[in-house]
């Protein structure tokens, strides 16, 4: 009989019987076979799972790695055990109960995502990248959703995400897995330790001559960038702006007896070496070199990313003084010319003025539902010249309009332009660069940049039109440039100490009608002679006052890049 009861129970236990052994009407519970579910320790999840991020999210960083220490293989080889048992300590920091399963989900979402960016655009997920992420638009943003995007977070994020929701994990007792925790995070250190002190000086070399290196670990930089954006965004909201410039007037013009009228042409992802006016090896820009502008081919920008750029543009920092927060915590540009009187509005084509003219007028146009430039939630720059017509037609006073293009913005080259623009070819017809050659990226970008050149100069046309009632002047320079596949580098945003030269050398133009010249007293010929000098963002802000005689406390002449060539400035 004993045998016989003991037989029963392990029966009963082993299909988890609950009851076991009761009979009648009670009901008997078995767990169903599909719910099985492997159990295994939280220590060794924390391990597989950090493992799992050093050996699959990180394809960029062990390529720099392995190129940057090619001469040290043993240094390599230490590397992968060094960045893995500190992966390993880190994660198992979060091996309590209630607590594993979440971090280690969050920590697998983020590392498949900022992979997919890293490695195969070349871009690091820094605080400004999360930045330019956390202010584009859906229309923009669905660009970047593509079928192998999709795929990627199948494979690297969905996939080990379900094995973390399936398996259970056994935990110990409280003051055991202190103890249990405590010792594998020490082993864990005391490894990482001692492989940093063998190889201190290998590393540090490495370190010190390419910085790209610790800001490609993955998903170290974009947990530290969101955290320090988030930061940085609480505090900004609560700032007040302080005036700026209140002093301005414009100071009054000899013989020019009509409104004077500048239009800034805010570019997007134009860079200066595609540009024939610089001396590009394609003719980009056929219709400005019949216009008479004025072309500066050494200009840098302040960022390489819209975020940055659009405020630092207008604000009158230096790219070596300004912060986010400061362009954010003072007025710009387009206050300082309405504080003097001057009529200020923006058009926007692109994801916003970034707060260049939070207190101006300002109308957004890349919502626009005009089917002759728009598809899709995004608007070809076209969408602009109605709106210009309309709005030189109104203009009674000096006044300044500011259009901020969509320009080349990419992945999606070819939707930047026409189809009457599509010279270059074959080229890259989709979102998903990957799936093109680089010389068909670099066509679809080109035609984005004759159209540009098409567009700038029928704005010229507009405002020669009309000679006979306003002087007119317009100003162009481009946010930031674009990577086309140098390097291994696609699209924009990189760290500007990291930044390529073809994400920060952008196009400067300008044109001047004869009357607008006059009211600036400008010799032209000696302008066309400065453009052999630097300049930059720097100069926009100075520049635009200088145009528009603009006499304040704020201006300062030597940024102005017109200053040095003015004849004399009557009042």
């Amino acid at each position: 009989m004993r045998q016989f009861h003991d037989t029963f129970s392990r029966y009963c236990g082993g299909l988890n019987v609950r009851p076991c052994g009761q009979t009648g009407t009670e009901a008997v519970h078995l767990t169903p076979p599909s719910l099985y579910r492997p159990r295994i320790g939280s220590i060794s999840l924390s391990a597989i799972t950090g493992l799992y991020l050093v050996m699959f999210t990180n394809r960029t960083f062990w390529g720099k790695v392995h190129t940057y220490l090619a001469t040290t293989p043993t240094a390599i080889t230490a590397l992968y055990i060094a960045i893995s048992v500190l992966f390993v300590a880190i994660v198992t920091a979060f091996s309590a109960k209630y607590v594993i399963k979440p971090v280690l989900i969050f920590l697998v979402l983020a590392a498949a995502l900022a992979a997919w960016f890293t490695d195969t655009f070349g871009v690091i997920v820094d605080s400004d990248m999360i930045r330019n992420a956390m202010e584009t638009t859906p229309a923009e943003a669905n660009h970047l959703i593509t079928p192998g995007f999709l795929l990627h977070v199948v494979l690297f994020a969905v996939i080990p995400i379900t094995l973390i929701l399936w398996v259970k994990v056994v935990h110990r007792p409280v003051l055991q897995k202190l103890l249990w925790n405590s010792v594998t995070i020490l082993c864990c250190l005391l490894v990482f330790g001692a492989v940093a002190g063998v190889y201190a000086k290998e590393y540090t070399a490495a370190i010190r001559q390419h910085r790209d290196i610790v800001k490609s670990l993955n998903p170290v930089t974009p947990i530290v960038g969101a955290t320090r954006y988030f930061m940085q965004a609480g505090k900004e909201a609560r700032l007040v702006v302080k005036p700026l410039g209140t002093d301005a007037r414009v100071v009054p013009v000899v013989d020019v007896h009509k409104p004077r009228v500048t239009i800034i042409v805010a570019g997007e992802t134009a860079r200066a070496m595609n540009f024939s006016l610089g001396g590009y090896h394609r003719d980009t820009n056929p219709e400005l070199r019949k216009q008479g502008v004025i072309y500066f081919p050494q200009t840098t920008s302040c960022g390489t990313a819209t975020a940055t750029s659009i405020p630092c543009m207008f604000s009158q920092f230096t790219r070596a003084s300004f912060t986010h927060r400061k362009g954010i915590e003072n007025e710009g540009l387009m206050d300082v010319l309405a504080h003097a009187g001057i009529d200020v509005t923006w058009f926007d084509n692109n994801t916003g003025s970034k707060g260049a003219a939070a207190r101006i007028n300002y109308v957004d146009l890349a919502n626009s539902t005009d089917r002759r430039f728009c598809k899709d939630g995004e608007c070809q720059d076209g969408i602009f010249l109605d709106k210009l017509d309309t709005w030189l037609n109104g203009v009674t006073k000096d006044s300044v309009l500011v259009l901020h293009q969509i320009g080349s913005h990419g992945p999606a080259y070819y939707l930047r332009y026409p189809n009457e623009f599509r010279k270059f070819t074959p080229e890259c017809e989709t979102a998903e660069l990957g799936n093109c050659k680089d010389d068909e990226i670099v066509n679809a970008y080109d035609n984005s940049i004759l159209y540009t050149d098409h567009f700038l100069s029928t704005v010229i046309d507009k405002l020669k039109a009309r000679s006979d009632k306003i002087a007119t002047g317009l100003i162009y320079m481009s946010d930031h440039g674009e990577s086309l596949g140098e390097k291994g580098l696609y699209l924009h945003g990189a760290p500007y100490f990291l930044a390529p030269e073809e994400q920060t050398h952008v196009p400067f133009v300008v044109w001047l009608d004869p009357d607008f010249t006059a009211s600036m007293a400008l010799d032209k010929a000696c302008l066309a002679q400065s453009t052999a000098q630097p300049t930059s963002h720097d100069n926009l802000f100075h520049s635009v006052l200088g145009m528009m005689n603009i006499s304040t406390s704020v201006y300062d002449a030597k940024l102005d890049v017109f200053a040095g060539c003015k004849t004399g400035r009557t009042s």
